[in-house]
C-alpha cells in the first residue's frame, strides 16, 4: 500500500509538473512525508524532483530564460544551507508542523495573496525568492511557491516561466541532497530499492502522459489541481504533527 501510494503521488505530481510548471513537489512532498517521515519523505522528493526536473528541462529548453537561471540558481544554494541545518536539529513532529505550516502559507501567497503582490523587478528579489524557494525545498520539497511569487509581481510570461522553473527545481533537488549529506541529515540510507524503482518509473510515466496530454490541457487547470492536492496536504501535515505531540 506505502509503495502503491507513492508511486500513484509521483506519477500526479510528475504529470502536473510537465502541463504546469509545478507539481511535483507540491503533490507528493505532503504525501511522501506521511508515509516516510519528514527527513526521508522529503529526501525522496529531492532526489525524485531533481530527475524530473533534469527530464523535463530537455522538453522545454527554448524557452527557459537562463538570466533567471543564473540569478536564482545560486541564491536557492544559499537559502538550502541553514534549511539542512533545521532537517538535522528538529525533532519529527514539529518538523512535520513547520512543513505544513509553511506549505499552507506559501501557497496562500500564490493564491489568494497573488493580486496583492506589486509589480517588481530586477536581481535582489528574484535572489530573495531563490533564497527562500531553497529553504523551503530543503524541508518542504517544493520551492516553487517562493518562485512562483516573484514570477507573478516580475508578470513573467506563462510559458518561460513554467520551463525556467525546471533547471531551477534541477538545481534546488541536487542543491537539498548534497546539504543534508554534508550536515548530517540524510536518511537515505534506510530507503529500500523498491522506493527508487516505483519513484522513477511513477516518474517516466507521468511525463510521457503529460506531454501528451499538455496540448489539451490548460495550464491553469493543471496548476489548480496541483495548489489544491497541496492544500490538503499541508493540513493533514499539520493535523498529524499536532497529534503526535499531544499524544
Amino acid at each position: 500500500m506505502t509503495i502503491a501510494l507513492q508511486t500513484l503521488s509521483v506519477l500526479l505530481g510528475a504529470f502536473l509538473q510537465r502541463i504546469s510548471g509545478m507539481g511535483l513537489g507540491l503533490v507528493t512532498a505532503p504525501v511522501l512525508m506521511l508515509l516516510f517521515g519528514p527527513v526521508e519523505g522529503i529526501l525522496i522528493v529531492n532526489v525524485l524532483a531533481a530527475v524530473n526536473a533534469f527530464a523535463s528541462t530537455t522538453t522545454v529548453l527554448a524557452n527557459v530564460d537562463w538570466r533567471q537561471v543564473a540569478v536564482i540558481g545560486p541564491a536557492l544554494l544559499i537559502g538550502i544551507i541553514p534549511g539542512a541545518f533545521v532537517v538535522r536539529e528538529l525533532p519529527a513532529d514539529p518538523l512535520l508542523i513547520l512543513v505544513g505550516v509553511m506549505l499552507l502559507v506559501a501557497l496562500s501567497v500564490v493564491t489568494i495573496g497573488k493580486r496583492y503582490v506589486p509589480r517588481i523587478s530586477g536581481r535582489l528579489p528574484a535572489a530573495a525568492a531563490g533564497a527562500i524557494g531553497g529553504f523551503m525545498n530543503t524541508l518542504a520539497g517544493a520551492a516553487g511557491p517562493a518562485i512562483t511569487v516573484y514570477a507573478q509581481a516580475a508578470r513573467w510570461d506563462q510559458r518561460l516561466y513554467a520551463a525556467t522553473l525546471q533547471p531551477l527545481f534541477f538545481i534546488a533537488g541536487i542543491g537539498s541532497l548534497t546539504a543534508k549529506i554534508a550536515v548530517g541529515a540524510s536518511a537515505s540510507a534506510t530507503t529500500s530499492w523498491q522506493v527508487w524503482v516505483a519513484g522513477v518509473v511513477a516518474l517516466a510515466i507521468g511525463l510521457f502522459a503529460g506531454v501528451r496530454a499538455a496540448p489539451q490541457v490548460s495550464r491553469s487547470a493543471g496548476r489548480t489541481i496541483a495548489l489544491t492536492l497541496a492544500v490538503l496536504g499541508g493540513l493533514i501535515a499539520v493535523a498529524r504533527g499536532l497529534i503526535g505531540l499531544v499524544l
